[in-house]
């Protein structure tokens, strides 16, 4: 997710707004403080304009 959304050039507070999430949210995945369950990984992949399984790969890369 990280890596997608630099690629962007959005800030935490960008994507946050495009995925209907909260900011800290956003930035607690990132950091790997949370985990992020389905739903709000939908939200996160449709904001990003990706498939959801590419999310999934990056996490796993």
């Amino acid at each position: 997710m990280l890596l997608l959304r630099q690629e962007r050039g959005w800030s935490q507070e960008e994507l946050a707004a495009r995925a209907k999430l909260h900011r800290n949210y956003i930035g607690s995945i990132e950091r790997s403080e949370r985990n992020v369950g389905v739903d709000n990984m939908e939200k996160i992949a449709e904001a990003l304009e990706v498939p959801l399984s590419d999310m999934v790969l990056e996490d796993a890369g």
